[in-house]
């Protein structure tokens, strides 16, 4: 635990140091800043929620979590920041959804449950980003969409891509239940992982201004552990006990 906690620090570190020096490092193509975002900044972020995975079953998850949020508030409010971009929020806010993320699998008694979440976040992530109410905060309100995502530094700009609070939450939750259930952790990190970049390259590929994460973090979850899961289900399932008749 002392060198997780270590490795914790050294990469919070290490990300709070390029976020302040993102701006003055290299410009390059749009697809070059998608190849970093992809393959260093969103691999390294999300290490983070690997790093932190022996705290899914630690008690007061809810209340750290909520504390942390309360703190991203107040940095927020008293705008703190470094090189142009809310660096200290940022990261606070990132642990605060993913110890919240580790609390809500309490709520999931069985793989079956995560399942079916996994089957139907899609379709609501889809609807609220293309239809929904993230597609009328995004147009209208884009300082409220900054507010409650996690940004990732573009080298060389000020900007950032962003990944929304649910995006967060349910990757540390659909990490957290591989470990709950005996699941291809390391491979499910590695997909879910996968996926952000690949949502992202999708949204730059086709100039939109954002996709749905939750759809490929869903697939992310389910492809690799679809064997596991299926049989986990079928057991369930002999193990209910027969009420007809």
């Amino acid at each position: 635990m002392v060198g997780r906690a270590s490795a914790v620090l050294g990469l919070v570190a290490a990300l709070a140091a390029y976020d302040s020096l993102h701006a003055r490092l290299w410009s390059a193509s749009d697809w070059w800043d998608v190849a970093f975002l992809a393959c260093v900044l969103i691999p390294a972020s999300f290490a983070l929620v690997w790093l932190l995975l022996p705290l899914r079953t630690a008690r007061g998850l809810l209340p750290a979590g909520a504390a942390l949020a309360v703190l991203a508030i107040v940095l927020h409010v008293a705008g703190l920041h470094i090189a142009g971009l809310h660096t200290p929020e940022n990261i606070v806010k990132f642990f605060a959804i993913v110890l919240v993320g580790f609390w809500f699998l309490g709520y999931f008694e069985t793989a079956a449950w995560v399942v079916i979440v996994s089957l139907v976040i899609p379709w609501v992530d889809a609807y609220s980003v293309w239809k929904g109410p993230t597609k009328v905060i995004v147009t209208h309100h884009a300082h409220v969409f900054t507010t409650l995502s996690y940004a990732f530094p573009i080298p060389g700009e000020h900007t950032a891509a962003n990944l929304g609070v649910p995006d967060v939450l349910f990757f540390a939750l659909f990490l957290a239940a591989a470990a709950r259930f005996a699941l291809r952790t390391g491979w499910t990190w590695l997909l879910l992982t996968v996926s952000f970049g690949v949502t992202i390259a999708l949204a730059v590929g086709f100039s939109l201004a954002g996709l749905p994460a939750l759809p490929g973090l869903s697939l992310g979850f389910l492809l690799p552990n679809a064997d596991l899961l299926w049989a986990k289900l079928l057991a369930a399932r002999r193990e209910r006990p027969d009420t007809s008749g």
